[in-house]
């Protein structure tokens, strides 16, 4: 005979079909405004409809279960589900869990009435106050009205601030609300949870929308008070987003089209984990990323480059959405912009969606996401459309009287202007910064919800550890930060008496050794993977659907979108250490993502090989001068030129071991000419020490410094100076922001002040070594543009050679 039991979804009795000792009947997810009922049980036609919570959808993984989705009211102090399966319950539980119910229920209809009396407000609306009232109607209004305080929010911040960018923030306020909401997947009160969906502003400029946003959901870094401190020095709220500054901003963004490509790091970082460590009966690792782009993101290249990747490495766990607004600072896009974006993106491999008017509609943002959700190879491209004036478009500024103008864009706005916007939406006599009570409770519903998919994480995961024990080690070592302990013992070790190499060599050693250790080290090259010398051996490429677990990454020639995707992997915060790698002289090609990393505080390893005129052949478009000096001067970058084998070694104990920061190895195409007794890999994390000395206790006559390959010139022609009864010193000044840390006692004690006859050697521009060899000092370097010809050919026309370093040396004497 079968048991009864009752749905807590519907309420009613229904005979149990056992399957494991449960009830399948309906799915309640508590706290949110929809549910589903499943597949075989109840007599409806199979018909997907658009689900209010679109986070719900992404927990049933597989949309075609979901049929008949339909309103429930809030029911926000239970929890009475488990899985799949309505829970079977005595008779008194049941009498227990009905009167929560109704308690709920009182609850939920105070608040829908204080709803009603605010959107009268606006409306005027007197249907409101039946029962009868569609309460799907009735939500709807609710966002709208939301929508209309993250708008004011907007304004008052810049008005406040007198400065900032409400453009964006206007136009695609409904975006920000609907993700905020009714999509994404977080937990305010730990906004670095592991499997949080990630959000990127590519637009940066219009941070205003996700610091309303954030604010409204209960991120305590950003309260009231920081909105009104927007651009000020000192606040949380600068005037494009940093991770370093706000709890809750995933990367630093600001210049155009960097925050795609990092919005493709992090969802090659998710699809790249899951294929590692997910198990049939144990997802640990299940989360999406949201990029907003504007036009300015779509005409550089670094997004079409990033774009093109996306779509050959399959990744349909990212949704870019494109705020179409036809604007830039100096006018229309039609002064430089006609082409067809979709198409464009449809030709790369993109599912794209176009979506009708979202000002008047947020149900087709609704239906655009429910086509990303469904799409199991291609990230998806969103478009918004609007008709205005004849053309297709979002609206710039909305409510403004500068709407639809580039004019929106940024800056603040006159009196009337203010108050035209605070009739249009029934805001007159309320003070600026005003937020209505139910607006903190309708999104943080979203918040309270984050906290219960961590929960249920947190208890996966313990289950995951009981089942896999050897994999949740390595995941443990992932949420740790990535570097197991004494990692560095895998670093090798050279002598005297190795055979020579180039540096790029020693470091394809040191790369692959320490790959074996570490587990989260994942890169590759702008196709120069083979000059690098920057290939894991005994590990497989990404690719999807082959390999997506591979760690080796194939950028083709797109050296831009590579730094800014290992920008993403690093800022994923999952214990991934990116590498990049090009020749030095196509770091310019990337400089800016560089520089980001730099800000953003990403442990990105960028290894930069053919690091001088030493290259030889391929001449002066190759050979790269001020590529040193321009990186040094980037703060927080470190720029590690090694010597020699150990020197090598020491760079890449630095670079892996800095995680809150990225640094450059800068490699050589040409042997060098030995490996050098005093160099360390100890030495290299002071970033130059003495590698050898003749002088005793005695102060030396001379100093030479050098860094990579010429070091070993500094040293060849020291000896010869000795051997002539010369006391002299030789520094290797392996890194110059290492050495700059030290204390002042050491420096001192490496480059003493009283000795001022100093001799610097290095293949690239003179800038920046004066401060080290002192105005009484000589700088060999190179003051324009280098040679095609043998590396030997080019470095004697050039003075670097042992016997012309000899003679300048001797020179100070």
């Amino acid at each position: 005979m079968a048991a009864m039991s009752t749905c807590l979804d519907c309420l009613s009795t229904v005979k149990s079909n056992v399957v494991g000792g449960a009830d399948i009947h309906c799915k309640l997810y508590t706290n949110q405004r929809s549910h589903g009922y499943l597949l075989g049980l109840h007599p409806y036609v199979p018909k997907i409809k658009i689900p209010y919570h679109l986070a719900s959808l992404q927990n049933f993984r597989n949309t075609k279960l979901c049929l008949h989705w339909k309103r429930i009211p809030e029911r926000n102090s239970y929890n009475l589900t488990s899985g799949r399966r309505a829970i079977s319950i005595s008779n008194k539980v049941e009498t227990d869990v009905l009167a929560s119910i109704v308690e709920g229920r009182d609850e939920h209809e105070k608040y829908m009435q204080s709803w009603k009396e605010e959107l009268k407000r606006k409306d005027g609306s007197e249907s409101l106050n039946t029962k009868e009232c569609d309460e799907d109607f009735v939500q709807t209004l609710i966002d709208r009205r939301c929508v209309d305080n993250i708008r004011m929010l907007v304004v008052d911040a810049v008005q406040n601030a007198k400065a900032g960018h409400p453009g964006l923030p206007l136009g695609m306020a409904e975006v920000g609300y609907v993700l905020y909401r009714h999509v994404m997947r977080y937990n305010p009160n730990n906004a670095k949870w592991f499997n949080r969906d990630r959000f990127v502003l590519s637009a940066g400029h219009g941070c205003l929308l996700q610091y309303v946003c954030l604010h409204l959901a209960g991120f305590q870094s950003v309260e009231v008070e920081d909105l009104k401190q927007l651009c000020k020095l000192g606040g949380r709220t600068p005037g494009h987003p940093e991770n370093e500054i706000t709890a809750g901003i995933e990367v630093t963004t600001g210049p155009l089209g960097q925050g795609v490509a990092n919005a493709v790091g992090f969802a090659l970082a998710e699809r790249h984990l899951a294929a590692r460590f997910n198990k049939p009966d144990a997802v640990i690792i299940d989360h999406r990323t949201f990029c907003i782009m504007g036009d300015g993101c779509a005409m550089e290249g670094i997004s079409n480059e990033a774009a093109s990747l996306a779509a050959h490495w399959k990744l349909n766990k990212l949704t870019l959405i494109y705020d179409d607004n036809h604007n830039t600072i100096d006018g229309d896009t039609s002064l430089a912009f006609s082409e067809d974006i979709s198409g464009r993106f449809r030709a790369l491999g993109w599912n794209t969606v176009t979506v009708d008017n979202i000002h008047e509609s947020m149900e087709s943002f609704h239906k655009a996401l429910v086509s990303a959700f469904n799409e199991t190879e291609r990230p998806t491209f969103i478009k918004y459309l609007q008709i205005l004036l004849n053309q297709v478009k979002t609206l710039i500024g909305k409510l403004s009287k500068k709407e639809g103008t580039s004019k929106a864009h940024h800056g603040i706005f006159d009196d009337e202007d203010m108050k035209q916007m605070r009739q249009k939406v029934k805001w007159e006599d309320r003070e600026p910064f005003h937020v209505i009570p139910m607006a903190y409770q309708e999104l943080q519903k979203q918040a309270k919800y984050g906290e219960r998919l961590e929960e249920e994480w947190n208890s996966m995961l313990e289950i995951y550890k009981q089942k896999y024990p050897i994999e949740a080690k390595e995941f443990k070592t992932f949420l740790q930060g990535g570097l197991p302990s004494d990692w560095e013992s895998a670093l090798p070790r050279f002598s005297k008496s190795d055979p020579v190499d180039a540096t790029r060599g020693y470091s394809e050693k040191c790369l692959n050794g320490i790959a074996k250790v570490i587990p989260g080290l994942i890169g590759g090259s702008a196709d120069l993977a083979s000059s690098n010398k920057v290939y894991l051996k005994e590990f497989e490429d990404f690719k999807q659907p082959e390999s997506p677990w591979g760690r080796n990454i194939h950028y083709g020639v797109r050296e831009h979108a590579m730094a800014g995707i290992s920008n993403g992997i690093a800022l994923h915060c999952s214990g991934l250490i990116p590498f990049a790698a090009t020749f030095l002289v196509f770091s310019d090609y990337m400089k800016n993502s560089m520089r980001l990393s730099a800000l953003s505080h990403a442990g990105v390893v960028y290894i930069l090989t053919h690091d001088s005129i030493g290259l030889g052949e391929d001449g002066p478009t190759h050979q790269p001068i001020e590529h040193l000096a321009g990186l040094r001067a980037v703060p927080n970058l470190l720029v590690l030129r090694p010597g020699d084998g150990n020197e090598t070694a020491g760079a890449y104990k630095v670079a892996i071991g800095r995680r809150k920061g990225p640094s450059v190895i800068a490699l050589s195409r040409q042997k060098l000419a030995a490996n050098l007794a005093g160099t360390t890999i100890e030495g290299v994390e002071k970033g130059g020490y003495v590698i050898s000395d003749n002088s005793d206790k005695d102060e030396p006559e001379l100093i030479l410094i050098g860094t990579g390959s010429e070091l070993c010139l500094c040293e060849a022609a020291a000896e010869n100076l000795r051997n002539e009864g010369r006391k002299v010193r030789v520094v290797s000044l392996v890194c110059w922001e290492l050495f700059d840390e030290q204390p002042q006692t050491y420096r001192d004690a490496i480059l003493p002040p009283s000795v001022e006859k100093r001799l610097s050697v290095e293949a690239g521009s003179p800038l920046g070594w004066r401060e080290y060899v002192g105005s009484k000092g000589l700088i060999q370097a190179v003051r324009e543009f280098g040679a095609s010809g043998a590396y030997l050919d080019v470095f004697k026309k050039m003075g670097f050679t042992e016997e012309n370093v000899t003679e300048l040396a001797k020179s100070l004497l």
